[in-house]
């Protein structure tokens, strides 16, 4: 796989990612044809490359049947509403192929890091988070849980690069602000979200994410492999288990995990 590091890497890079992009054609071609439904979830800490994943994933599909959608802070309305509600319209219909840029997990992330809602909300949420996506699944969702797993020492540089970069300030946030006095706790509420969330039906997938380059193609290696769909490329889309593979307890206790 590409590295992140040289001219070369960057060259080989590109033609990986080019190849797996025609994969994603040629299961989207499919997808629109069976009427498919289809939820990619994109998780992770401030920095850990959420959007420059998406874009590369999303890069050559269909307009019309692709969607990201990145919810915001909720409305004063969307507060008083059952938590779920303003994401029920963002889900794909038939022959669609959605991305949340960030999801409901924010409840069990960010939200509940920052205080933004109480302790009885999060119990509330991961009381109900499963039954709600086995739900979904059951009526003929295709759903797929991202995390983007970055260390400590990346995020800080990351998030120095948007102070500087002009293309990226506009990702500068108070939450930014925060992430790294937050570690610990932001690290506490991932794995518990992992713990109370991985289900037989929506498995979490982890992306260690570090080489922003290696990670992007896994991520799409993985979600390739993980569709049976006419040309594909078996031994193109094939997963790099060193950088995403499924989480599991065991994954956890072997450090596998950034802390």
């Amino acid at each position: 796989m590409a590295s992140d590091n040289d001219d070369n890497g960057n060259h080989d890079y590109k033609r990986e990612l080019r190849a797996l992009q025609i994969e994603l054609v040629k299961l989207q071609r499919e997808l629109i044809h069976d009427n498919a439904r289809v939820l990619v979830i994109v998780e992770g800490r401030d920095g850990a490359g959420k959007d420059g994943t998406i874009k590369r994933l999303i890069a050559h599909m269909s307009p019309r049947e692709t969607r990201v959608f990145a919810p915001s802070k909720p409305s004063d309305r969307e507060m008083t509403e059952w938590y779920f509600q303003r994401f029920v319209p963002q889900l794909p219909s038939a022959g669609e192929f959605v991305v949340f840029n960030r999801s409901w997990y924010n409840r069990a992330g960010v939200e509940r890091v920052m205080g933004f809602c109480t302790s009885i909300d999060v119990e509330t949420f991961f009381d109900t988070v499963v039954d709600f996506e086995a739900l979904q699944i059951r009526s003929g969702l295709e759903l797929r849980k991202y995390y983007l797993d970055i260390s400590k020492a990346e995020q800080k540089k990351r998030l120095a690069e948007r102070k500087t970069d002009p293309l990226k300030t506009w990702k500068n946030s108070p939450v930014d602000a925060k992430a790294q006095q937050k570690w610990d706790d932001y690290t506490e509420a991932r794995d518990e979200m992992f713990r109370r969330t991985n289900h037989t039906l929506g498995p979490w997938r982890v992306v260690r994410a570090n080489q922003k380059k290696r990670g992007r193609l896994a991520l799409i290696c993985d979600l390739l492999d993980s569709f049976d769909y006419k040309g594909k490329d078996e031994k193109l889309v094939k997963p790099d288990r060193d950088i995403v593979f499924p989480w599991s307890p065991e994954a956890e206790k072997k450090g596998l995990l950034a802390r």
